[in-house]
């Protein structure tokens, strides 16, 4: 009997830790259900499934992003580096128009990109925003390489600075430039979207992932320039030296294996969904903010937010309350009469949506402070090009092409990227105990004061240049190396700021507005483009009055280019003093980590990535 009432006890055990194990799998299925949209913006795959969380993204997709980023940054700039030359040899413009319309042509590549980030976060998602652009880029270049051939460059071999080109003909030129500015949207639209992309492939919630997605950026930066590296050699030279042509079909190649090289990892990347036009979002937080601007202030936990880890904006998480802008808290006061009737988005909004507002405020100022900077590096496609053309460019029986120079720009990029990386990072790590060495803020600061010194190198270069120009002649005797300082310091600059822009934006930024973020970086470049040319401009018509020639006239040697090189550095300075200003001010983003992920997700991706440390 004992054994009997003691195997039926066993039983009653057994059911109960069976009803215990049941009840626990329906409690995780309900957590699961319940961070789905948070978990759904970190791990689908291309068919919309949520799979094994390991089998997707990572360095694995990471490296076919960053091969794809090498191949069209090739792509761009075997039109991009040699189009002053082209539009001053082929087209017969002079010096300046020539490089102002490389200025606003670039400014159009950089504002594209803006076009791209809302369509990625809106509407069409990373994956296929990058898909759509990479074939207008493909299109662009294959216009530009079928009119350069056939009505363009007519002698063939024309336009190497020896050998003049037949005049063009307005259909020529319509066609020409239509072509480019295919180019421009389609690399403009594709790359800060592209940059967004890798980092999705990395959880940041995972602190392995999260130092690999810090260091994604980097990479993505010297795969900008490895790409580049072999526009601003190999063909460089066969377009100065009147193959255009060539150089613009062996561009359309590059941009066609990008493309199917992007292609071929869909089944492997890992995707997020868009969130949806944030236009409306934060222009509702203004109007709602302007409605209820009489009301009185309410403490943070009175304002008005969505219960449980679900975010208003769908796959986004929540934003905590902060207390700067605390005028925009007022679209979060709910009134008494929303509390029981219907709520409109346009009259009461979550904190969520208000901190998203609060945060593009925040960045704007900085974002503004790198305009300045991005006229320093523009330099390098129009003027620097143009002083080089005119100095001594022989290396024993070799001519050097004058925008070849900017391959000392890379190899300074690819040098100070490997340095920052392995030595400057872990030694700063130690003395600051950040983790990332040096802050964005302090990286971008630092950015600017080496812009500011590239500037002076050049200005000084320009004044030995004039002092050994050969009576008679256009060109002066002193050799293009002496360009290479001014080059070397700008590539220097751009490890600090660019690769910090897109680390501090994409950071900064939303959860919604993650690409709007990456492409503040290119918008930057855009703006200062334009106001590139707006100052050359300006200049002109202040300097070539009367007899004179000019600061910049179409003889260099009459001229006092290096005089605008000061200019230039001198706004540097007075842009890095409000910088400091306007980066002791900023205060970051608060994210609501608790709801994001849970911790058992967490652990799962923890040696998914351990790729890195042998990177």
């Amino acid at each position: 009997m004992a054994t009997i009432d003691s195997l039926n006890t066993a039983i009653s055990q057994k059911e109960q830790a069976s009803k215990k194990n049941y009840v626990f799998e329906e409690i995780s299925e309900v957590e699961r259900s319940a961070n789905y949209d948070q978990k759904q913006k970190l791990c689908l795959n291309i068919g919309g499934v949520l799979p094994i969380r390991n089998h997707l993204g990572g360095w694995s997709s990471a490296f076919l992003l960053l091969a794809n980023q090498g191949l069209a940054t090739l792509a761009f700039f075997g039109v991009s580096v040699n189009l002053v030359l082209f539009l001053t040899r082929v087209l017969g413009q002079d010096n300046a128009s020539a490089a102002n319309n490389v200025s606003k042509w670039t400014g159009t590549v950089y504002l594209c990109s803006l076009v791209g980030a809302f369509l990625s976060d809106s509407y069409w998602g990373r994956y296929l925003t990058c898909a759509i652009f990479q074939v207008i880029l493909v299109l662009g270049l294959v216009i530009v390489s079928l009119s350069s051939w056939l009505m363009l460059v007519k002698p063939v071999g024309c336009g190497d600075g020896i050998l003049d080109c037949n005049p063009t003909t307005p259909i020529g030129n319509a066609i020409f430039y239509s072509g480019i500015y295919l180019v421009a949207l389609g690399y403009g639209g594709h790359q800060p979207t592209l940059a967004t992309f890798g980092s999705d492939q990395f959880d940041e919630n995972n602190p392995k992932q999260k130092s690999s997605k810090a260091a994604f950026f980097c990479y993505f930066y010297f795969a900008l320039n490895v790409g580049s590296l072999f526009s601003n050699t190999i063909l460089v030279y066969y377009e100065d030296t009147g193959k255009w042509t060539l150089g613009f079909w062996v561009s359309a190649g590059a941009a066609v294996v990008a493309l199917a090289s992007f292609l071929l990892g869909s089944s492997c990347y890992r995707y997020i969904k868009p969130f949806g036009n944030p236009l409306p979002r934060v222009a509702q937080v203004f109007v709602a903010a302007i409605k209820k601007w009489k009301l009185p202030q309410v403490d943070s936990d009175k304002l008005y937010e969505v219960e449980g880890s679900e975010s208003v904006i769908k796959g986004s998480r929540k934003i905590l309350h902060t207390d700067e802008f605390g005028f925009l808290d007022k679209a979060a006061i709910m009134t008494e009469e929303e509390k029981f009737d219907k709520r409109s988005a346009w009259n009461l909004c979550t904190i969520t949506q208000v901190e998203e507002a609060k945060c593009i405020i925040r960045m704007l100022p900085i974002w503004l402070c790198t305009i300045i900077y991005s006229v320093v590096f523009t330099q390098m496609a129009s003027l620097f090009v143009e002083q080089g053309a005119v100095m001594n460019k022989s290396l024993g029986k070799f001519n050097l092409p004058a925008a070849s120079m900017s391959a000392f720009d890379i190899c300074s990029v690819l040098l100070c990227t490997g340095i920052y990386q392995r030595i400057l990072v872990p030694l700063a790590g130690r003395l600051s105990g950040n983790p990332k060495g040096i802050t964005e803020l302090q990286r971008m600061g630092a950015g600017i004061i080496i812009g500011m010194l590239a500037m002076i190198a050049a200005g000084v270069t320009e004044i030995e240049r004039l002092k050994r120009v050969i009576p008679g002649q256009q060109s002066s005797s002193l050799s293009i190396f002496c360009q290479v300082p001014q080059y070397v310091l700008v590539g220097a600059s751009e490890v600090f700021m660019y690769v910090g822009q897109l680390e501090f934006f994409n950071s900064q930024a939303p959860d919604g507005i993650k690409s709007f973020g990456s492409s503040l970086c290119m918008a930057s470049i855009s703006i200062g483009n334009f106001v590139s040319s707006m100052l050359v401009n300006m200049v002109m018509q202040i300097t070539a009055k009367g007899d004179k020639p000019g600061w910049i006239p179409e003889d260099l040697n009459e001229g006092h280019m290096d005089k605008f090189y000061f200019l230039i550095a001198c706004l540097s300075a007075i842009d890095f003093v409000i910088y400091i200003f306007c980066a002791k001010w900023y205060k970051c983003g608060n994210p609501d980590e608790d709801n994001s992920i849970t911790q058992s997700n967490k652990e799962e991706d923890q040696g998914g990535d351990d790729v890195l440390n042998k990177v």
